[in-house]
């Protein structure tokens, strides 16, 4: 990955955007395709959509959708003694939160915060084994009274975990919130590559969907907008390569093997083949899972759309999921940009999807 892609990357990565609060990480996006798209807007939910005509008179429509919010937290209430009390925003893992740093992201910018943690020398037993559900989790920003906490910190504002993009081994690098920050990231690298390689023969719209995390939201309002005939969504998928992941149950999915393909009945079998085919002519790695079910994904609800949509999965694979520490290979982003780009080019109608 180059220089300029991976700053990219680092920028949405550090940039706040729990579900409902994703407009910092937006107006990166509006910056990095205006100039580029044909025309870059913004929905009322806070998608942000780009449309590249093509070529042609019977252009079939593509949409490629990576969600831009992540999980995160709500501020719910403040005590007497200025401590913060808080809720999840998405599948938070409460395990996880006692004892890590913050950002409350108020009117005047972020405030840096920690989550309290009781000693282990005061803990009894019992208590040692028990999550501490999160109404009883609260933030300590330093503050001494709630009056002094509140001329900083409004109710409802939200919270992230501190970010840190770090590199580890090779091109292994660890951040929170790459779910999904790093499918916007894709989706936007797509549009570019796509632009610089020359107008297609589809109209492609590529959408940075908001709210995924709380129930698919902003890929259900968006797709209805854009109306596709084929929909595919950019997201991460569990990577089963390390202790404690069962792979009978997952599949073997390995971190640096390429994206990865989702077969089963969210996925239209046409556009499964046709990734599949063009990943094996241009060399590009690929991993297949089996989705028995539909997909927790924007997929989901692309494929039920309107009167239905051509949908397909491609993932990233990802170790730590829904954690501050989560892992990914830069390999594996390349990958799915190439596949990406490189199927928009082989779409030329909407009827070879149906299924015969």
């Amino acid at each position: 990955m180059d220089e300029r892609s991976f700053a990219l990357l680092e920028e949405l990565s550090r940039t706040p955007s729990p579900s409902g609060f994703e407009q910092p990480l937006q107006r990166i996006i509006r910056r990095e395709l205006t100039g580029v798209a044909d025309t870059v807007r913004t929905d009322v939910m806070g998608n942000v959509i780009a449309e590249l005509l093509g070529l042609g008179e019977t252009r079939p429509r593509v949409m490629l959708a990576g969600h831009c919010d992540e999980i995160g937290f709500m501020v719910r209430f403040i005590d007497e003694q200025g401590f913060l009390y808080f809720a999840p925003i998405g599948g938070v893992d409460a395990h996880l939160v006692p004892g890590q740093r913050v950002h409350v992201h108020t009117a005047s910018g972020p405030v840096l915060g920690v989550v309290g943690k009781k000693p282990i020398h005061l803990m009894e037993a019992k208590d040692r084994e028990t999550v501490v559900k999160f109404k009883d989790q609260f933030i300590d920003i330093g503050c001494a009274s709630k009056s002094e906490t509140l001329e900083r910190v409004a109710i409802g504002d939200p919270v992230t975990f501190v970010p840190s993009l770090e590199r580890l081994q090779g091109d292994r690098v660890t951040s929170r919130a790459f779910d999904d920050k790093m499918g916007a990231f894709i989706v936007t690298r797509v549009m570019q590559e796509v632009q610089r390689r020359g107008r297609p023969a589809v109209d492609l719209y590529t959408v940075t969907t908001v709210q995924e995390e709380i129930g698919l939201r902003g890929a259900t309002a968006s797709a209805y907008g854009v109306n596709p005939d084929v929909g595919i969504a950019v997201d991460v998928g569990f990577a089963s390569d390390v202790p404690g992941i069962d792979q009978k149950e997952l599949g073997e999915l390995k971190v640096g093997g390429g994206p990865i393909l989702a077969r089963g009945a969210n996925i239209n079998p046409v556009l499964f083949e046709l990734l599949r085919d063009t990943a094996a002519d241009e060399k590009i790695p690929l991993q297949i899972m089996g989705m028995p079910r539909a997909t927790g994904t924007d997929a989901n609800v692309m494929q039920l759309s309107r009167g239905g949509v051509a949908a397909a999965l491609i993932s990233v694979p990802l170790r730590y999921m829904h954690s501050p520490v989560e892992v990914l290979s830069l390999a594996d982003l390349e990958a799915a940009i190439a596949l990406l780009t490189a199927v928009v080019y082989r779409i030329d109608s909407a009827e070879v999807f149906i299924p015969q």
